[in-house]
């Protein structure tokens, strides 16, 4: 979407110059009119009783306002130290009085955004263009200037170097901690308790290729306690070790996020998504947030509850794009450049989770980026390849691939399989239209009830009916990433899995190519691993609803996948026994002969992977690559293809939203679903406020009003800006100002320029007009408005303006009728409408 998007942008931004107006809507962050507010984030007013309440809840986080862990736009300690010389100066004598305009001397502060609001695309591109600009102009008056000019050109590449470094370093050490502490739950290696259960039998010379993860110098916490492993008194403490461990490390991953990081919980991309599109929340990708998720993403992964950490890595990965931001002055002052950074951390974060290198970028195009110029795109690819060559540097599932089931199948399919492809496609997209609606409703129970109040104690429950549930079934207990890989698994002559106990063949004839075998009956331990299976699949579809939105970081990927791959696994192992019974039946014949492999049950459990995924996130493109990236299968393309677009098809039926937009729109963002389609033939004069029968819009007039009167008027209200008109009379329109710059300027004026006091004259105009002599100098604001504010007409068609919001990433858009004000169109306005049309709560959206 990105040409449409500078196709827009061309079109109307030609003249926006260097300022951008302000959202023009209830913000909680004002509540008095002095800017010493601005230094400290603090709870509304109890005024406001229709905007945010005092603790919002953020993807499942109560959080309080008056913590902030990002760096703030503004620093008191700088601001104090300017103003203090300034003062020091006039009282010396040394310095005239001084008309001080934002314009000439830009005030610190000026231009910045406070918490939970949009920001303005179109002033940060405007202001990134003049930057880049007279940085090109100076290259050619000094060598130093031309080598300054080079050193930004590269400071992009070089981010991009350090956030694939960092993310893909933090990745490994994720996974080889995760799989140390999983193991830790069925006991400890004697050489070393720091190894995993497969690195410490690796040196083993006692183990045999039947039983190869038994080595003696891995020993349970039965045979440890009670010297034996065998009998029933073992089992029970086993199995009650195993809860212990997975209580421990629940508790303490929810005991930290909800300590120092409540932003470290779920899976994170519904507020990536939010922020990509715009909107601040400070803190969210801040430097304890990335210490604790990092930390409680290993506790939570190992505790056994039904997560994966694919979507948190994602998280991980923006974090560490944002803190590196910090040390480049053009991504630190720019808040539309750090978003272009954050949609290529994106791209990594899917990298170094799945080693997709090109599935993580086009993840980050189709799902996640709300702005994806060309040039994010190669830097996305440059980023997500550092970091995929950092992961595979570190090997952290020591078999030299980048993730844990890489696999490999012998067998080609055959075009009659494509209808039990499409049966998958099928089955995931009605899993994933129930997941969503299931797994939506209990996360509002869990707000608006009782049971959003004891976050650690839900943890707490689920994880030890987790453990109790998984503990006797083998399939269950194990990892989400081992489940999967051996559901995927092709089996060969010298396979130990229950998954592969075929009754064995009599004669060389019917074994197959290689290592592969000839499709062969069904034994009794397939059969006992079928029903295995078929309760692990109840019990993942049925706990992975109430795991999900909990308070520790918890990821879908892999849930998603496993839940597919079980019912792919079941249904090819019941078509392989199909074609081996009845391979003269029409639909075999010409392909299937006896003692032919013909099918592999593996291919389809990758391919009901990708159909509950796709079902669950509403991802395609992507989707296959990241699939096809994960197994090595290019000429399973096609299978994949099928199921993932047929489980699109059939989610869409109930309902258009992915678990993403569903969460966002649950949490109340401001996010305008560039997907979604507006069809109803509204105008903007029935969106605009104010309504009929509401007060009048609060204006600024040009030049006639006082300090005092524009003091008043924000300290009375609680909008995000005003509109500046010629007089209260005429209503014709001059310009936009940001409420936060007009509370900035004013209050630095009061301490910086002399003279300066309530009965001042507030003048937005090129020229200050004729006063007394006996009255006090003018306050120049002109600087800070913005002088071409968007504008509509009264009867331009919504789904025109709902375009401009989209494409041009608006804050706010001025309605007019022949050039005389009649209101103001913010973002919020057009989402809530869009709630009534679809009939649903339009004070569900929260934030501006």
């Amino acid at each position: 979407m990105s040409h449409i998007w500078t196709g827009f942008f061309r079109k109307f931004a030609t003249a926006a110059g260097n300022k951008r107006g302000a959202e023009g809507m209830e913000n909680p962050g004002y509540s008095a009119g002095s800017f010493d507010s601005l230094h400290h984030h603090h709870r509304p007013s109890s005024e406001d009783d229709d905007d945010d309440d005092e603790l919002v809840d953020i993807a499942g986080a109560t959080l309080d306002f008056t913590s902030m862990d990002d760096v703030p736009p503004l620093h008191s300690e700088v601001h104090e130290e300017c103003s203090s010389s300034s003062r020091a100066a006039s009282m010396n004598g040394n310095s005239p009085i001084k008309l001080v305009d934002p314009l000439e001397d830009p005030l610190l502060g000026v231009g910045t955004y406070e918490d939970f609001n949009t920001i303005d695309w179109v002033r940060e591109k405007s202001r990134d263009r003049d930057r880049h600009r007279e940085i090109t102009k100076k290259s050619r008056q000094s060598t130093m200037a031309l080598l300054h000019s080079i050193s930004d050109a590269f400071s992009g590449w070089l981010l991009m170097l350090l956030i694939g470094l960092m993310s893909g370093a933090l990745a490994g050490g994720i996974d080889i901690s995760a799989h140390w502490m999983t193991d830790l739950k069925g006991g400890v290696c004697l050489i070393g308790f720091w190894f995993n259960h497969e690195h410490c039998c690796w040196t083993s010379n006692e183990t045999t290729f039947q039983e190869r993860d038994q080595c003696p110098q891995w020993q349970s916490w039965a045979e440890l306690i009670t010297g034996t492993s065998e009998g029933a008194f073992a089992y029970i403490v086993n199995y009650l070790m195993y809860i212990f461990w997975a209580l421990l490390f629940s508790f303490l991953a929810v005991a930290l996020v909800r300590a120092f990081a409540p932003y470290a919980c779920g899976s994170g991309i519904p507020e990536i998504k939010t922020i990509l599109s715009g909107f601040i929340i400070r803190g969210y990708l801040g430097k304890w947030t990335l210490i604790i998720k990092t930390i409680t993403l290993v506790l939570a992964v190992s505790s056994g509850l039904s997560l994966g950490k694919e979507g948190p890595l994602v998280h991980v990965a923006c974090c560490c794009a944002n803190i590196l931001c910090h040390l480049f002055t053009k991504y630190r002052k720019n808040e539309a450049k750090r978003r272009e950074v954050l949609s290529a951390a994106a791209a990594v974060g899917v990298s170094v989770a799945f080693g997709a290198p090109i599935g993580g970028v086009l993840f980050s195009l189709e799902e996640v980026s709300y702005y994806f110029p060309l040039k994010t795109l190669w830097r996305s690819f440059f980023a997500a390849l550092v970091a995929a060559f950092t992961l595979r540097s570190i090997n952290p599932f020591g078999n030299s691939r980048l993730v844990l089931f890489y696999v490999e199948f012998h067998a080609p399919w055959h075009l009659v399989e494509l209808a039990p492809f499409i049966l998958l496609g099928i089955f995931g997209g009605l899993w994933g239209a129930l997941f969503i609606k299931a797994n939506i409703a209990w996360c509002r129970r869990r707000k608006t009830t009782r049971l959003g109040h004891y976050p650690v104690m839900e943890v707490l429950v689920v994880a030890a009916l987790t453990a109790l549930l998984a503990f006797p079934n083998s399939y269950t207990r194990m990892s989400g990433g081992e489940l999967i890989s051996e559901l995927f698994n092709d089996c060969s002559l010298l396979d130990s899995s229950q998954l592969c106990g075929y009754k064995q063949p009599t004669n060389t004839s019917e074994t197959g190519v290689g290592n592969a075998l000839g499709d062969r009956p069904a034994d009794k331990g397939l059969y006992t691993a079928l029903w295995q299976l078929a309760l692990a699949l109840v019990f993942k579809m049925t706990i992975t609803v109430i795991t999900f939105g909990m308070k520790v970081p918890s990821g879908l990927f892999i849930p998603s996948m496993a839940v597919g791959a079980i019912a792919g696994r079941l249904l090819g192992v019941g078509m392989e026994q199909l074609a081996y019974y009845n391979h003269d039946w029409l639909i075999f014949k010409g392909w299937c002969t006896p003692g032919a492999d013909c099918i592999t049950p593996g291919l389809y459990a990758m391919v009901g992977a990708a159909a509950c995924l796709g079902g669950v996130t509403r991802m395609t493109v992507s989707l296959v690559v990241i699939m096809f990236e994960l197994t090595g299968g290019l000429e399973y393309i096609v299978p994949l293809m099928a199921a993932t677009m047929t489980s699109k098809w059939v989610a869409d039926a109930f309902g258009r939203e992915g678990i993403y937009e569903a969460h966002i729109r649950l949490n109340g963002y401001p996010f305008l679903e560039p997907k979604e389609e507006f069809q109803h033939s509204s105008l903007a004069v029935d969106v605009m406020r104010p309504r009929r029968g509401d007060p009048a819009l609060a204006v600024l007039t040009q030049d006639g009003m006082t300090v005092e009167e524009v003091e008043t008027l924000v300290e009375s209200t609680h909008f995000s800006g005003f509109p500046v008109v010629v007089s209260q009379e005429s209503q014709r329109l001059v310009g936009f100002v940001f409420r936060r710059d007009l509370l900035i300027s004013i209050d630095n004026a009061r301490k910086r320029q002399d003279g300066i006091v309530g009965a001042s004259r507030v003048v937005f105009t090129e020229h200050a007009p004729a006063q007394d002599p006996d009255a006090p100098p003018p306050l120049r604001l002109r600087g800070i408005m913005d002088l071409s504010p968007f504008t509509v007409t009264d009867h331009t068609p919504m789904d025109i303006t709902v375009d401009i919001f989209r494409k041009l990433g608006l804050r706010q858009c001025l309605v007019t009728h022949n050039g005389r004000l009649l209101g103001i169109i913010t973002k919020k306005d057009i989402l809530k409408h869009m709630a009534q049309i679809a009939n649903r709560d339009p004070d569900s959206i929260l934030f501006n």
